[in-house]
């Protein structure tokens, strides 16, 4: 079963619906992982989706605050959620489709600005949460499974504008990108958009300080796909769809696709 599967962090669900129903009707994702939808479950604008011919839905929310989605034609069965790092947050749900494929969409805490524990809170739960879905994984090895989101770390140096200059900002320190690479390595999972474009520059997210998002371009790869190493080889057709972000008041990402022949 042919299915193609994209991940964007929307920057609210419901102030952002027109954008959503925008690129379902240009892309035609059978499956949607949507990130930061800041609404409760009951909020969701399901009938729009639904209308659009996303009638199936398993989310968490939580009122103006992060939130996770999976939105999709073909149905879903929940597969329930962690709570990494016990912040109590809505950044974890999972989903199985009928071909037994798990689909865990992810929204990875931000970690704030200095990428210092001792002095910023939010890095170190960032950098717990990270531990923590480290641990699942070595406990629990996933198989058949596709892990999707915002995980808010560009791990290479071609994911970044400029590795460099960006070493000790919050998305690309070492540190992260070592813990990232650990729990990457636990599951196993297979880099989905790398496997299929393995070189040069690619990013999924531009600040909205940039006055010229487009022409400056300094953007970061922070939205990922992967794969576990039963089903990576059937994954193909990845891209990023960059001219989302130069919608009318968009989100600072873009969406990320990839097709999986299960």
């Amino acid at each position: 079963m042919p299915f193609t599967l994209a991940t964007w962090n929307i920057n609210s669900v419901r102030l952002r619906e027109p954008l959503v129903l925008r690129m379902l009707a240009e892309h035609g994702p059978d499956v949607l992982c949507l990130q930061e939808c800041k609404s409760p479950v009951e909020k969701i604008p399901l009938e729009g989706f639904a209308a659009a011919g996303y009638r199936y839905m398993v989310a968490r929310g939580q009122k103006g605050y992060n939130g996770v989605a999976i939105l999709s034609k073909l149905p879903l069965q929940d597969a329930g959620d962690k709570d990494f790092a016990a912040l109590g947050h809505a950044r974890h749900v999972a989903a199985r489709l009928e071909n037994g494929t798990t689909i865990h969409n992810f929204y990875v805490p931000a970690g704030g600005d200095k990428p210092d524990r001792t002095i910023n809170e939010k890095f170190g739960q960032k950098m717990d949460y990270l531990a923590e879905m480290r641990d699942w994984f070595h406990a629990e090895k996933p198989e058949n499974s596709i892990l999707v989101g915002d995980l808010n770390i560009a791990p290479r140096e071609d994911d970044v504008w400029d590795h460099k200059k960006l070493l000790k900002v919050v998305s690309h320190t070492p540190v992260e990108v070592e813990a990232f690479g650990a729990t990457q390595d636990a599951g196993r999972w297979v880099d989905i958009t790398r496997q299929d474009i393995p070189d040069g520059k690619l990013y999924s997210w531009w600040s909205y300080r940039s006055p010229d998002w487009d022409a400056a371009d300094k953007g970061r790869r922070l939205d990922h796909i992967w794969a576990t190493p039963d089903i990576s080889n059937a994954a193909h057709s990845s891209h990023i769809g960059r001219g989302a972000r130069g919608w009318d008041k968009p989100s600072d990402h873009a969406p990320v696709f990839a097709t999986f022949d299960l």
